[in-house]
């Protein structure tokens, strides 16, 4: 009996590549870089199961390639705003994706991004190796303290909330803005729900934790951004439509706030012509929020379980649909 096809759209790491070789019959996409549209549907052709990344487009014409075969599709990722839904459940196929793994290392991340912008690291670094560092002098590569100084955070979920814990060690309040949360404090986070314009308005700190969707695309725009403090930092490794990149480069331009820490940009990759590429006072990582060797790899299992459960027609243990 032949093994069922599972079509993999990128190579991930053999901790679940491995969990599936046995089973299945894998077609792993060999390039760094994704499939094309075009090429993805011929990836899929006659797939019992898809594994596939957030820059992967998963819709009709994708589950149509795959034909009747297809039973499950496994999101290498959180979130999966790259899959539609609605056209998996009139197939009846199973989605799974990568919950809870990345919470710890995104908000390192996060937290990461927000220590260098605030005291400067990268510029620093820079500053030592072109060779300027001439002496010790106050007024030096200067930045901002955290302890004591208020932690905006938009979305407070897991990662949200596991930001809001780091902060408690740099002796900061945190305010934070979440339809979804009902409790209103949070006393181990030293966290206050408030409305949008208070967390606006009065974080030093602004960390974007939310999920994309119609009323977080594109909300910290230019009306937003002039409610922020000038010396307001803001982080995002949510995802790059949560701002208005174009915005960003205004505020920033005109002293509206501080500095920015990106780990996520719009589009992805960041165009190399972008201003903000050439600003002192931004950060910019390639969507590197869940990128150690224990969670990509965890996440490979997490990937393959679902993958092998969708195929014997099990409930996933990773179901988003």
């Amino acid at each position: 009996m032949s093994k069922p096809i599972v079509a993999v759209t990128r190579i991930i790491p053999e901790t679940g590549l491995a969990m599936l070789r046995d089973r299945c019959e894998l077609r792993v996409w060999q390039d760094e870089l994704p499939p094309s549209y075009a090429e993805l549907c011929v990836l899929a052709e006659g797939a019992a199961g898809i594994l596939c990344l957030l820059s992967d487009r998963i819709d009709d014409s994708v589950m149509d390639a795959a034909g009747s075969n297809i039973k499950v599709i496994s999101n290498y990722a959180v979130g999966y705003d790259n899959i539609d839904l609605t056209a998996a459940r009139r197939r009846n196929i199973r989605v799974g994706n990568t919950p809870g793994v990345l919470t710890e290392t995104t908000a390192d991340l996060a937290f990461a991004l927000l220590l260098s912008v605030a005291r400067r690291i990268a510029e620093g670094h820079a500053y030592v190796q072109a060779g300027r560092w001439k002496t010790w002098g106050p007024e030096l590569l200067r930045g901002y303290d955290l302890s004591g100084k208020t932690l905006g955070i938009i979305g407070f979920g897991r990662i949200g909330k596991a930001v809001a814990r780091r902060g408690t060690g740099f002796n900061m309040r945190t305010l934070f803005y979440s339809p979804s949360a009902e409790q209103e404090t949070f006393g181990e986070f030293n966290a206050s729900k408030v409305d949008l314009d208070t967390v606006l308005k009065e974080s030093d700190f602004l960390s974007l934790h939310c999920p994309l969707n119609e009323a977080s695309m594109y909300m910290i725009n230019r009306e937003a951004l002039m409610k922020m403090k000038k010396t307001a930092i803001l982080i995002n490794t949510a995802r790059g439509k949560v701002v208005v990149h174009d915005d960003l480069v205004e505020a920033l331009e005109k002293g509206w706030i501080a500095g920015a820490g990106l780990d996520v940009t719009d589009p992805e990759p960041i165009n190399s012509d972008s201003p903000l590429l050439s600003m002192s006072s931004v950060i910019i990582t390639p969507h590197v929020g869940s990128a150690t060797y224990e969670t990509r790899s965890r996440m490979a299992v997490m990937c393959a379980e679902n993958i092998l459960a969708g195929l014997e027609d099990r409930p996933l243990p990773y179901q988003v649909v």
